[in-house]
């Protein structure tokens, strides 16, 4: 895993993006040679149209992001790949068609983007019938040690299940009696030595999951290997890099406060992000208000009572807020008064709710809360406050997550369809602070990107 602006992505990941970079601009180059070609002109140079190969590279480039076309697990899946690739490269002729109308000093005709399109449609296809062979290769895994076998080290193996990057367990060492939750686990007192141990399994991280560290933790072994060069890092450390989320199971006070992170304060960075949602938010509804009307009729034909809903939500610093959407249930759904979570298959989503929701139109007219100042484009998603003096008796650490604007969109929801339960809440917030934690204007914009892909493809939406 390689850390860019305090975000964990996998070096497989990267090496990937870098290639089809590279490959996207040769496709342009060789695009407009062949059209130039066609019309009997002389076949620009390698470095002429540079303008133009940029804004090809940057626009389908932002798209394949966008449709998860990094992420570890579509990548992996061919078929996933290979439809995603088709639905990336329809919305990367929209997208181009659509920014040369806006700046048509872009000099790209309209069949070199065809051209474009078939030729990198293919150059992907094959890219990532290799990189399939590649992603799992022995040559960019970690080999990890682990120190531990109790239910510590079990939830880092278990962490491998999730996991965005490529991770071989080598061993895991039993260092008490109590420690049996590992299968196969090694005693430490039977191998001859840590350092040998790494050295021989070309171990390149030791992962420390010991149950309890005093008078069990070997810090002269760990130190000769740090001195060599392997990486020592803490169970709840290497499971928020590799997870992307802090588990709340493995939660230490102390390792929260030494930690990097939760610097999401800083006046720059607040700046920069209320800059960005007024400017957003200003533009999106001008651009979006035909969709608005729209909406707005279907609501209302479809049942009735109300176009938008206004619900009680629980924003920064606990304070309550009325968030507002398009109303997508009956009217009086909770008539008895009682708050509840959406169901699947609710009985009380009407048939124009059940689109909006699963295409998350219902949530545009939040944008005026973010216009407002009651929310922001990224963050934690508002909770009713009924739920969320529930959870936050319930959950540690629930309370941490007012400590950033709510938003319309999340780290949560990328990583974690709908839930509503208890345990759902729990998982989610384990992302949400991982969010805050490592919050930086990368890491908002990397959401933002990827929403496309929650839209494209709901994962639990109800």
């Amino acid at each position: 895993m390689i850390r860019i602006f305090k975000h964990y992505i996998p070096k497989s990941i990267l090496y990937l993006a870098a290639i089809e970079c590279i490959m996207l601009y040769l496709v342009i180059w060789l695009a407009l040679a062949i059209r130039f070609d066609q019309i009997g002109d002389p076949v620009p140079g390698f470095n002429d149209y540079t303008a133009e190969k940029i804004f090809y590279v940057v626009i389908v480039y932002l798209v394949l992001l966008a449709t998860g076309l990094y992420r570890l697990e579509t990548c992996r899946d061919i078929r996933i790949s290979v439809v995603r690739l088709s639905v990336s490269m329809i919305l990367s002729f929209f997208a181009i068609s659509i920014a040369l109308y806006m700046f048509p000093n872009i000099d790209i005709w309209r069949s070199v983007s065809v051209y474009a399109i078939i030729l990198t449609y293919l150059m992907l296809i094959s890219v990532r019938f290799f990189f399939l062979h590649f992603v799992d290769h022995e040559s960019i895994e970690t080999r990890v040690i682990v120190l531990g076998a109790g239910k510590r080290a079990k939830r880092v193996l278990e962490s491998d299940d999730k996991s965005t990057s490529n991770v071989k367990f080598i061993a895991f060492l039993r260092m008490g009696e109590n420690e049996n939750e590992i299968e196969g686990a090694i005693d430490y007192k039977d191998i001859e030595s840590l350092e040998g141990l790494v050295e021989k399994r070309a171990c390149q991280e030791i992962v420390v999951a010991i149950e309890e560290r005093r008078g069990t933790l070997p810090v002269s072994d760990l130190l000769a290997c740090k001195i060599n060069g392997t990486y020592i890092s803490e169970a709840a450390s290497f499971i928020e890099r590799q997870v992307g989320a802090l588990n709340l199971a493995m939660f230490n006070p102390s390792w929260m406060i030494f930690s990097d992170g939760f610097d999401n304060t800083k006046k720059r960075d607040l700046f920069v992000k209320r800059l960005f949602d007024v400017l957003a938010s200003a533009t999106l509804l001008i651009v979006s208000m035909p969709l608005l009307l729209i909406t707005a009729i279907a609501v209302k034909l479809s049942s009735k009572g109300p176009v938008f809903y206004r619900q009680e939500r629980t924003g920064l610093m606990g304070k309550k807020f009325d968030v507002l959407k398009f109303r997508s249930m009956t009217q009086n759904a909770e008539a008895d008064g009682v708050p509840q979570w959406a169901q699947k298959n609710d009985a009380r989503v009407t048939l124009v709710g059940k689109f909006i929701r699963k295409t998350r139109i219902d949530e545009i007219p939040q944008i005026f809360n973010v216009l407002r100042g009651d929310m922001s484009f990224v963050g934690p998603r508002p909770e009713r406050p009924y739920f969320v003096e529930q959870l936050t008796q319930k959950i540690p650490m629930f309370d941490k997550r007012h400590t950033v604007k709510p938003g319309i969109t999340g780290w949560a929801q990328l990583n974690y369809p709908y839930g509503a339960s208890e345990e759902d809440s729990r998982r989610k917030l384990e992302y949400d602070l991982y969010y805050i934690k490592n919050y930086s204007i990368f890491l908002d914009l990397l959401i933002l990107v990827q929403t496309i892909r929650v839209v494209l493809w709901p994962d639990g939406v109800r």
